[in-house]
């Protein structure tokens, strides 16, 4: 008995999200095809000249352009943008500075923040536990 191993594919969909592109901008080869695990690795070691530009040009994906302006997806959406942006206008916020995507920045500075402060805590409290244990 041989056992057979079919290869992993993956959405279309979920293959963009994993390389960090805007699936309708990607070539329609790539959109209607799925996508195994080691066509995807392939594509993040070697990527081709259609993924290499789309990484570099856009357009972005939400994610893509929340962590490029350093706000939160809802954060993009409070401002407005709804719409995958091209690096070129994510540049032009970034020159503008508009006063949502000020807000959005202090916030999301306030929430690394704290996030940091929680961290803190939990590591001073399970060092506490870990001494109160050893007695």
């Amino acid at each position: 008995m041989t056992s057979h191993q079919t290869a992993q594919t993956m959405k279309p969909a979920t293959a963009a999200k994993k390389l960090g592109v805007y699936l309708e901008a990607t070539p329609a080869e790539f959109q209607e095809g799925a996508v195994s695990r080691g066509e995807l690795n392939a594509l993040q070691t070697d990527p081709p000249e259609w993924l290499r530009k789309l990484r570099a040009d856009g357009p972005h994906p939400r994610p893509v352009v929340a962590a490029k302006l350093g706000v939160s997806i809802a954060g993009l959406a409070r401002g407005g943008v709804t719409e995958p942006l091209t690096t070129e206008q994510i540049d032009a916020l970034k020159q503008e500075l508009p006063g949502w995507l000020r807000k959005e920045r202090e916030t999301q500075a306030g929430v690394r923040k704290e996030t940091v402060r929680i961290k803190e805590m939990q590591a001073e409290k399970a060092e506490k536990d870990a001494a109160r244990d050893e007695r």
